[in-house]
């Protein structure tokens, strides 16, 4: 037991000589702006490399051709999956905060099966994927979009 109480006594010595790592400090930007300049942008990047155009000229694939197309699309998902955190953020969660962040969980999910899609080129999956990510935004914004007071005058 004596052997012990020095080797106790330096770990609790070690332990409190470290520090504790600081929480950077939360800024950024309001939930209309998020939404506006990350968001949006990103899904929309991914959502315009899926489908079809109907015209009266015909038929014309959205697919990506180029390496850069693919690369546009998958950028996109990628943005979006990493936006399900940001929505996670201090400050950004409404409530009920548990049912938030199942949301912005759902987002990241559905935009990293979106990203997986377009990395391997599958362009019938990106539709698909498309499909359910547009479906978890749709949940999410029945529940939880917040009209601007300007709009509520009205």
């Amino acid at each position: 037991m004596r052997r012990l109480m020095p080797l106790a006594a330096a770990a609790l010595l070690l332990g409190s000589c470290q520090q504790k790592a600081e929480q950077p400090a939360f800024t950024g930007l309001d939930m209309q702006e998020l939404m506006i300049h990350v968001v949006d942008p990103a899904a929309f990047a991914f959502w315009r490399g899926s489908g079809w155009e109907i015209t009266e000229a015909g038929e014309r694939d959205l697919s990506p051709t180029t390496e850069e197309e693919w690369k546009v699309v998958e950028d996109g998902a990628a943005t979006v999956a990493e936006a399900g955190n940001l929505l996670m953020l201090p400050g950004r969660p409404r409530e009920p905060a548990a049912e938030w962040n199942r949301y912005a969980k759902l987002l990241t999910e559905r935009a990293l099966e979106a990203k997986a899609a377009a990395e391997r080129k599958d362009k019938q999956a990106v539709f698909d994927t498309g499909g359910r990510l547009y479906e978890a935004c749709v949940a999410c914004h029945d529940k939880f979009v917040i009209v601007p007071e300007e709009d509520q005058l009205k």
